[in-house]
């Protein structure tokens, strides 16, 4: 039997991480009638939106209704099904809740199904709770109306991991410290993933066999930031950006960003220090082209500002890691330079020029082509490249 099935919580008390929610969805179902009759539960897949649903049916004894995205097809199929389930009473429990689950998984051949599910809310005698990963969608405007809308959050990995030590010890199974707080903070709070992943994971005897790169799946630059800054120096450490789908050198900015919101005093210091040496092998690889220096390069940038912390007093609080200003401003720039040479390949194009000397001559050729619209229609500019000359 899935994890996922055996453990679901069954009471509000067994929901963890998700108090808010659990206390609007409380309070929504006992004032039902004074207020808005649907309530949409949104957030990221695996933080638990069915299953609150699921939990409140049964907390509140009624029979629950369910509909998913491939339900909603149109005005015909939701008077079938739908209508009669808020018209009836229940046969076997107090009340009624109706679940209509993943509302933004219709497809864009099916929406004329939601004008109907909004007058089906206005007529109905029992609480609608509707899911959606993303309930911003320009054509969901009218729901959002009509409905009281509960952000699940993220599950926080500290919280995920308990969660799974828990299932361990029921399952009388173990894994390894280390590889738990990579998977815990790996499903970026969904707990759903966390639960197969460790369901798959305990099946394995040798420690020695467990590592992120096993599952083939990309981590992103937040989570292997917060592996190199909350987790323990080791061996997959230093293999940790290998999966990170962004350029070494990108990567170093976002450390280099994000090291004060971890480390202070002596810390912060040493972490700096490492991260220097990392920049120093990067400038030796451009300028002498010694690439088996990268080895090096990544040991320092990994591993190194890994290692810089107090291992016995690591931060484990929640951090919100912020993007670099310099890769924004290195973005603005490499978008300047594109405009310029998209230019200067136009003109040298029309007039007969080499691009090299067009580029070297761009400052007569802006002053040329700016202050005569013939010339800019000739060329074929397109308006970001008549508003880049037009600004710079």
């Amino acid at each position: 039997m899935s994890w996922v099935e055996k453990y679901r919580p069954k009471k509000f008390s067994e929901v963890r991480g998700q108090d808010e929610a659990i206390f609007k969805l409380k309070n929504f179902l006992e004032n039902f009638g004074k207020g808005k009759k649907a309530m949409v539960l949104h957030g990221s897949p695996g933080t638990g939106k069915t299953t609150l649903a699921h939990v409140a049916a049964k907390e509140t004894n009624s029979e629950i209704f369910e509909l998913n995205a491939s339900d909603l097809r149109n005005r015909e199929k939701l008077q079938e099904i739908l209508k009669p389930a808020i018209e009836q009473k229940s046969l076997f429990k107090e009340t009624k809740i109706i679940l209509v689950d993943e509302v933004d998984g219709i497809s864009a051949a099916d929406w004329g199904g939601l004008p109907e599910i909004i007058s089906l809310i206005n007529i109905t005698q029992y609480p609608i709770i509707i899911t959606a990963n993303d309930i911003w969608d320009r054509r969901l405007v009218s729901l959002r109306e009509k409905s009281e809308l509960v952000k699940m959050k993220e599950i926080d990995y500290k919280t995920i991991k308990e969660i799974l030590i828990d299932i361990l010890r029921k399952e009388n199974k173990f894994v390894s410290n280390e590889v738990l707080t990579s998977i815990a903070i790996k499903a970026r709070g969904d707990l759903r993933a966390a639960v197969n992943d460790i369901q798959a994971e305990s099946g394995i005897k040798s420690e020695l066999q467990i590592s992120p790169e096993e599952r083939n799946r990309e981590i992103d630059i937040f989570n292997a930031l917060r592996l190199i800054f909350k987790g323990k120096p080791s061996e997959q450490t230093l293999k940790i950006f290998d999966s990170v789908n962004m350029p070494l050198d990108e990567i170093m900015l976002w450390v280099e960003e994000n090291i004060p919101a971890e480390y202070s005093g002596k810390e912060l210091a040493k972490a700096y220090e490492l991260l220097s040496r990392a920049d120093i092998f990067k400038k030796r690889i451009y300028r002498q082209q010694y690439w088996r220096f990268l080895v090096y390069e990544n040991i320092f940038l990994s591993y190194g500002v890994s290692a810089s912390k107090d291992l016995k007093n690591i931060n484990m609080r929640f951090t919100s890691y912020k993007k670099p200003d310099r890769v924004l401003k290195i973005w603005l720039n490499n978008q300047k330079v594109e405009k310029k040479k998209s230019i200067s390949q136009k003109y040298a194009h029309h007039v007969h020029v080499g691009e090299k000397r067009a580029m070297n001559e761009f400052p007569t050729i802006k002053q040329i082509v700016m202050n005569n619209k013939k010339i800019q229609k000739e060329l074929r500019l397109t308006n970001e490249e008549v508003e880049y000359l037009e600004k710079n």
